[in-house]
């Protein structure tokens, strides 16, 4: 019964925007699980031929971290400036730009010679991917009536599992193509900026606020320096925070579950094509859990509020993380304990989606959500740079991720400081 009363009073047009937003995040998160599915033959492939000589796994883990951090560089970078951008000149248009600027990058990358040819790729890449995010957050939550605002985040953020699931599907159908190849289909995401074009409007609340904006005129601070002034200075501070956690979290630790299949000694001996068959089912796996997530935390946010839904993720992560990376010997154990893990370390961001929009008025909400979102990425870029030091300090994959476990501490200790939005209407 509760599932088809939610969707009564939406607007066929309603369900349309959140399409073309869904379908954005899909192909953004596609082309953001690309590179962790082939990070491993790539850089084997792009350092062997420069040093001439056999790749280590530690060699792979350093320069696989160095590229995971610029490419949450860019994604930081991308979702603050984009967030300012879709305030200034539009929902609509901004996300047309973003998905062209992912696609087109995420296609160049094939062309890559060097590692550090691949890491520019990649962070030009992601300035679209972490621009997209803000851009259809703000869209939905404008669009989307007050209270079903949250169910349709979850839908929106259902559909970065989606994207995990395209993008293990073409590994596996191209296994024997290559790495090149794989990116190259990256560049299909460009149809969807098509569609926005043709389908999508800017938000009401958007044009009004805009309307309104351009009356006040020079009298209004820059839309950064409003997210610090007093009244909004804690949302801003809990929001960066608890994102901060999420990214360290998933891109420090989860984001290397790939590589942790592929050192499994069962695996060992068998060919390429075979190991990358394995890895993209664990990526499948993974991402089975992560859709429960995504899909539950807003109707779990809406009955238990927010913040407690955010501990339950933060508690569920701490505790899987280290179970999943380091006590499994077997290939089927990693299969049985990584929808848990997904469940708690991707269903997090879910929260995002729901919450972040929900802390600023219309005429700063992207620029809001999108430097939350992505300010903490700045700093949580040290994540995978991090976890490849720990590799070679610890003696392996499964020791570093238990370690960066730990900072799902910090987002306990944030969260008695966030301010509680449940039952609260959008901001004007």
């Amino acid at each position: 019964m509760h599932q088809t009363t939610w969707r009564e009073g939406v607007t066929r047009y309603q369900w349309l925007v959140l399409l073309v937003a869904w379908l954005g995040w899909v192909f953004d998160s596609m082309d953001a699980t690309i590179y962790a599915l082939v990070l491993h033959p790539a850089l084997h492939d792009l350092l062997a031929r420069q040093a001439r000589e056999i790749v280590s796994q530690e060699t792979i883990g350093w320069y696989g971290g160095i590229i995971f951090s610029i490419f949450l560089v860019g994604w930081a970078v991308g979702g603050v400036l984009f967030g300012v951008v879709a305030d200034r000149i539009g929902r609509m248009r901004t996300l047309i730009f973003t998905i062209l600027l992912y696609a087109i990058f995420t296609g160049m990358a094939a062309l890559s010679s060097s590692w550090w040819q691949l890491a520019m790729y990649r962070f030009l890449t992601a300035l679209g991917i972490g621009g997209e995010w803000a851009a259809g957050a703000a869209l939905v939550a404008e669009v989307w009536p007050e209270d079903k605002r949250a169910k349709a985040a979850g839908v929106l953020q259902s559909a970065w599992a989606a994207g995990f699931f395209i993008a293990a599907t073409v590994n596996l159908l191209m296994r024997n193509h290559g790495w090149r190849a794989i990116f190259v289909v990256g560049i299909a995401p460009a149809v969807v900026a098509l569609l926005v074009r043709l389908w999508v409007k800017e938000p009401d609340r958007w044009l009004k606020a805009r309307v309104q904006e351009q009356q006040v005129g020079a009298v209004r601070p820059g839309k950064l320096v409003q997210l610090f002034q007093p009244k909004l200075l804690r949302s801003t501070l809990a929001g960066s925070g608890l994102a901060f956690v999420a990214v360290f979290g998933l891109w420090g630790a989860t984001n290397w579950a790939p590589t942790l299949v592929r050192s499994l000694p069962e695996l060992q001996s068998k060919d390429s094509a075979v190991i990358t068959s394995y890895v993209s089912y664990a990526a499948m796996m993974l991402n089975v859990g992560a859709l429960a997530g995504y899909l539950s935390f807003g109707p779990l946010a809406d009955r238990f509020g927010r913040r407690a839904i955010f501990a339950l993720m933060c508690v569920g992560s701490l505790v899987m993380l280290p179970l999943t990376f380091l006590t499994p010997r077997s290939y089927l154990a990693v299969i049985f304990l990584l929808p848990l893990l997904g469940f708690f370390n991707n269903g997090i961001f879910s929260g995002f989606a729901i919450y972040l929009p929900e802390l600023y008025p219309t005429s700063i909400r992207a620029t809001g959500a999108g430097f939350c979102f992505n300010v903490g990425r700045v700093l949580a870029s040290t994540g995978p740079f991090l976890t490849g030091f720990l590799v070679i300090a610890l003696g392996g994959f499964g020791r570093a991720a238990s370690a960066i476990a730990l900072i799902y501490l910090v987002g306990l200790f944030i969260l008695p400081f966030a301010p509680e939005t449940r039952g609260k209407p959008l901001p004007e």
